[in-house]
């Protein structure tokens, strides 16, 4: 561990963890591992976007170039165009990682505004039962 309570994980241990959990040998799960790793790498240098749903979105973008300011000697410096990847949080990962609560997945309409008035609120109307006679 670091010396601030981090620990980094590296793909070994990934490896380990996935072979324990599925059953395969290391060198088959790392073979897997990498070759996703690698697709990952070749779709955004081809400035593909992926979209993994509840974990994330990788994108590349395109940032342009820009004058920028040396804080040490105050110079001005010339910093050229560059592609830069950018990831979006998904749902999921944001709920477990940054300890929000989920939100839902489709907002629920909001109900007409009603008069003040003194008392509880009605009670929402009780579901019809079917018809039929069947136990189900």
């Amino acid at each position: 561990m670091s010396a601030d309570g981090v620990h980094t994980t590296t793909k070994k241990e990934l490896v380990g963890r996935i072979a324990d959990q599925t059953g395969q040998t290391k060198v088959v799960v790392k073979e897997v591992l990498q070759a996703f790793l690698d697709e990952i790498v070749n779709e955004l240098a081809e400035g593909n976007r992926l979209e993994f749903r509840e974990f994330g979105v990788f994108e590349v973008k395109e940032r342009r170039a820009r004058r920028a300011q040396n804080p040490r000697t105050l110079e001005k410096v010339e910093v050229p165009a560059k592609r830069v990847v950018k990831f979006k949080v998904g749902r999921e990962m944001r709920a477990k990682v940054c300890d929000e609560p989920r939100p839902p997945k489709k907002p629920e309409p909001k109900a007409p505004a009603r008069e003040a008035r003194a008392g509880p609120p009605p009670s929402p109307p009780k579901p019809q039962r079917p018809a039929s006679n069947s136990p189900f």
